[in-house]
């Protein structure tokens, strides 16, 4: 994988995570984990979707340092 992607990938998983996060903190997370003990659907899946492509992106970049 390019070290362009990867850093792009990255750098789009952190964002995502963060959009998540503050994404739970919000009144609408807050009236959903309210009456379901849990945050808004948006929520959740920012957050996952922010980790796994954070973590794809990581490990593009420590995997093409080793074949270089």
């Amino acid at each position: 994988m390019n070290k362009g992607i990867s850093v792009a990938l990255l750098a789009a998983g952190i964002m995502l995570s963060i959009w998540g996060i503050k994404a739970s903190d919000s009144f609408g997370s807050d009236v959903s984990r309210f009456f379901t003990g849990s945050p808004t659907n948006k929520a959740v899946w920012l957050l996952i979707v922010g980790i796994v492509v954070g973590i794809v992106g990581l490990f593009g970049l420590f995997r093409g340092s080793k074949s270089n």
